[in-house]
C-alpha cells in the first residue's frame, strides 16, 4: 500500500484532524470537510516532505467532485491521526497544471 492509499484510507475512515492554519485556511476559503474527502479521492501526492522539520509530511493535488483543484499538506500516515497541516486552491499563475510550482 502506498503513502498516498494510507492517507485516502485514513481520510475515509475519518482518522484525521486540521491544523489550526488548515482550519483557518479552510473557513477563510470556504472548503468543506466533504470537499478535502472528494480531493482525497481524485488525488496524486505532488511533493513529498520526508525531512520537514515539524514531522515527514508530502503535498498532494486532488479535485473535488466539482472539478475544483485542491492542494493539500498533510502528515505521513503513521501518526494515528493523519494532519492537515494547510489547504489551499492552487494559483494557476505559480503552478504548471497546479502540479509543478513555476519558476
Amino acid at each position: 500500500m502506498t503513502t498516498l492509499d494510507e492517507i485516502s484510507t485514513k481520510i475515509r475512515n475519518g482518522q484525521f484532524e486540521f491544523s489550526q492554519h488548515a482550519t483557518d485556511q479552510s473557513i477563510i476559503l470556504i472548503f468543506s470537510v466533504q470537499e478535502v474527502r472528494e480531493a482525497i479521492e481524485d488525488s496524486e501526492v505532488i511533493e513529498d516532505y520526508p525531512n520537514d522539520r515539524y514531522g515527514p509530511s508530502c503535498l498532494i493535488l486532488g479535485f473535488t467532485q466539482s472539478k475544483r483543484p485542491l492542494h493539500i499538506q498533510c502528515s505521513y500516515p503513521s501518526r494515528p491521526l493523519v494532519k492537515i497541516i494547510t489547504l489551499y486552491e492552487p494559483d494557476p499563475l505559480r503552478w504548471i497544471d497546479f502540479k509543478m510550482r513555476r519558476k
